[in-house]
């Protein structure tokens, strides 16, 4: 597979995503990327500040993202979506105008656990990292690094 625009996509957009766009963005800085959130909860706030943290302390900078929500839209602007658990998931797929065929999956084999509520603001990332370097190994697409 070939993709060079990539969504990520979790509930809030304030944890999850970010931090996959912000991994992603680190290896491989040649792609288009974005995050949104399911929820509109959190439009134009800036990633969740332990996760900026934790994200900082592996080198990556967090603070000039802003969330916003998925939208239909997402489908027309981006070769893939991925989720970052099955129900985010399922919300994507609710919203997929008919006859789209812009795949979405999962971004990792598992479910991505939202630290926001778990307070596990390693484990995640762990998860995040090496969900991203399958992730270019799959669309064709070496690290920069």
């Amino acid at each position: 597979m070939t993709a060079t625009r990539i969504l990520f996509v979790c509930l809030g957009n304030i944890c999850r995503s970010p931090a996959a766009e912000g991994m992603l963005r680190a290896l491989a800085p040649h792609l288009t990327l974005d995050s949104a959130g399911t929820g509109g909860w959190h439009v134009g706030d800036p990633p969740y500040g332990p996760v900026q943290k934790a994200a900082k302390a592996r080198g990556i900078d967090l603070s000039q993202l802003r969330a916003r929500q998925f939208s239909a839209t997402d489908f027309d602007a981006f070769d893939l979506i991925l989720a970052m658990d099955a129900q985010n998931l399922s919300d994507i797929e609710k919203l997929r105008p008919s006859g789209h065929e812009t795949p979405a999956r999962m971004l990792a084999d598992q479910d991505v656990p939202d630290p926001y509520y778990t307070r596990d603001f390693v484990g995640f990332l762990d998860i995040i990292a090496a969900a991203n370097l399958r992730l270019l190994a799959d669309i064709s697409v070496s690290p920069d690094r």
